[in-house]
């Protein structure tokens, strides 16, 4: 059991890295990765909301929507959950930190069609293998994933910044060949497990 969990961390997290290998979240990782600290913030609120919602939804999937053989409403569902997630953590997140509520902007209201968010939550909950905890285990892991591959692209967009580039390849020209390059890199853990 040690293992399997241990395998669906590493996995999660380096192999198939929920931004770089499996391509959902790509919105809040080019948006958001402009500064370390609304980087920090937007991954953390991923996922606090990512793996809640999915710990909601296997429960939801498990107990009522298969039993009564209504899974065609899985994707709905899923996105009620989550749009009401993200709405508590809004509400969270202004009264504990306002600065960060106001420097992540339009890109927290954009957690709610987080195709991340939404994917990692399907994907736990269809996997045969997964039963309860190893759907947290894989939901928590991924955004794992997330935050590592939003925080490493955050500050080499910072170090970009004063960096000597050609002005035709000044901002998104330039995020675009890192996030690239950064998705090669994690490549390269591919025969790790």
């Amino acid at each position: 059991m040690l293992s399997k969990i241990l395998l669906i961390v590493i996995s999660s997290i380096f192999i198939n890295n929920v931004i770089l290998s499996r391509f959902l979240g790509i919105c809040p990782f080019i948006g958001v990765s402009k500064k370390l600290d609304t980087a920090l913030g937007m991954g953390l609120s991923v996922s606090f909301v990512m793996t809640l919602a999915t710990m909601i939804c296997y429960l939801i999937q498990n107990l009522i929507l298969a039993p009564l053989g209504i899974d065609f409403l899985q994707t709905l569902v899923f996105i009620l959950v989550i749009a009401s997630l993200v709405q508590m953590v809004e509400i969270i997140l202004k009264k504990v930190s306002y600065t960060l509520y106001s420097s992540l902007g339009i890109y927290l209201p954009l957690i709610t069609t987080n195709c991340a968010i939404l994917g990692i939550a399907i994907l736990a909950v269809s996997d045969p293998d997964y039963g309860f905890l190893e759907s947290i285990v894989f939901s928590f892991s991924s955004s794992l994933g997330f935050i590592l591959a939003i925080l490493i692209f955050a500050s080499l967009r910072e170090k970009l910044e004063s960096a000597p580039i050609a002005r035709c390849f000044k901002n998104v020209p330039i995020a675009f060949i890192t996030a690239g390059i950064l998705a090669l890199a994690f490549m390269g853990f591919s025969g790790l497990v």
